[in-house]
Parts: C-alpha cells; structure tokens; sequence
C-alpha cells in the first residue's frame, strides 16, 4: 500500500523545483531554505493542509 498520495507527491516536487531554483522560504522569517530535508519537510506540510494523503508527523 502506497505510503503517499499523488497530490503529496506533486506538492513536493512542486517545492524541490523552488528550492532548486532558491526562491523557497522558511514562514514568516522569509529566510531561505538551505537543506533538501527541510524542502521535503515544508511540502509534506503543505500537502498535509491541502488534504492529500499524508502520513501524522512525528511527534519528537
């Protein structure tokens, strides 16, 4: 059974391209992302508000 819906899947890769071309930016800060985990963490999180299917974040 698939882990990640496909609306997840584009929302991630929908940010790798911004992260790629260093036009994403960190909340409210606006500061730049430096690293791919926080790119991938920042699409999961907008995938998870838009409803695709999405695993719970853990809870650390």
């Amino acid at each position: 059974m698939a882990r990640y819906g496909k609306k997840a899947q584009e929302t991630v890769k929908q940010e790798m391209k911004k992260f790629k071309k260093g036009e994403l930016e960190i909340g409210k800060s606006g500061k730049k992302v430096k690293s791919r985990k926080q790119a991938v963490a920042i699409g999961l999180s907008e995938a998870r508000e838009k409803g695709a299917k999405v695993p719970a974040a853990s809870k650390k």
